[in-house]
């Protein structure tokens, strides 16, 4: 078994057809073909179904996959690793985050470490921590930052998870409009929120089941101005005055918006930084996981009480 045979069989698996397979590797067909049955012949086992031109994994093809995408990720991490040895001159990082984080910490955290290590290639894969996980997994990431809040239990499924950063979550409403909290001094209970109508996040949204749960233990029906809308977009809504909003402290600092602590410390998130504990990290994502936690600090030590940097416990 190859590393041109697996890509092969990975590209036929992604795109159902040999022909087009063959066109994205620059191969010609038949010779693909061969890379194939030379792969089934030592396997002793076939890998596709081939029935009048449509081309399916088989049973033994679906168990080989998620191996394959593995190995070829490993391979990949081999060379960027030999790359990265002079000094830090080449190589490149697969980093994946969560939409949020992208535009926040990840911002300042590839400003500083293209200035320092401009040679270094970094690829960003942004997605919701379930999929980050699913990819970091699979190998096809070397480094994931994702987020748990309360209720949240699909970061175990991660080898090696290291909690850089808690975040509070708090109350967003426009500063055009009068404060729907103005009797209200210090931070909001749930009883507060519950009576103002808020812009809610999809049902898929971590952040929007957390506040789901946490309605529910207090036994309180919120009222909905507007479901389903995506993080931008629920900022924008909150800023022109429609609701209000519960988000993460980091993406609530807009100057149209005030905020507001909610007074249960527990509704919060966790920010970890998520790798594969059976491989030792390269040197670059070696120096990018420092970075992180480096930044990750800093903004713990000026977030005041809605950041709190290295979480004890979490």
């Amino acid at each position: 078994m190859n590393l041109d045979q697996l890509r092969g069989f990975l590209e036929i698996a992604e795109t159902g057809h040999f022909t087009r397979a063959a066109e994205r590797l620059h191969l010609a067909q038949p010779s693909l073909s061969r890379q194939i049955s030379s792969l089934e012949s030592e396997l002793g086992i076939e890998l596709f179904n081939r029935v009048r031109g449509n081309v399916s994994l088989t049973d033994a093809g679906n168990r080989l996959l998620p191996y394959a995408r593995r190995m070829l990720a490993d391979a990949e991490t081999a060379r960027s690793e030999m790359a990265g040895l002079a000094g830090l001159v080449g190589g490149r990082i697969r980093l994946g985050a969560t939409p949020t984080l992208c535009t926040s910490l990840v911002v300042d955290v590839l400003a500083e470490f293209h200035e320092r290590f401009p040679g270094i290639e970094i690829e960003i894969l942004e997605r919701g921590s379930k999929s980050l996980i699913a990819a970091l997994m699979e190998g096809a990431l070397d480094l994931a930052l994702i987020v748990t809040s309360v209720g949240s239990g699909a970061a175990r499924a991660v080898l090696d998870r290291e909690p850089i950063l808690s975040e509070r979550l708090v109350v967003v409403s426009s500063t055009t409009r009068p404060d729907p909290f103005a009797e209200q001094t210090g931070p909001l209970d749930l009883l507060d929120l519950a009576g103002v109508p808020q812009i809610f996040f999809p049902e898929n949204y971590d952040l929007r089941a957390a506040m789901d749960a946490a309605f529910h233990a207090s036994g309180l029906a919120p009222v909905v101005a507007v479901e389903g809308a995506e993080m931008d977009a629920a900022l924008r809504f909150a800023e022109r005055g429609i609701g209000v909003a519960v988000v993460p402290a980091m993406v609530a600092a807009r100057p149209q918006l005030r905020t507001r602590l909610l007074a249960d410390p527990r509704l919060a998130r966790t920010i970890s930084l998520a790798r594969r504990s059976d491989m030792a990290p390269t040197h670059a994502s070696a120096a990018m996981q420092a970075l992180i936690r480096e930044i990750a600090d800093r903004i713990g030590a000026e977030g005041g009480d809605s950041l709190v940097a290295r979480p004890q416990g979490a």
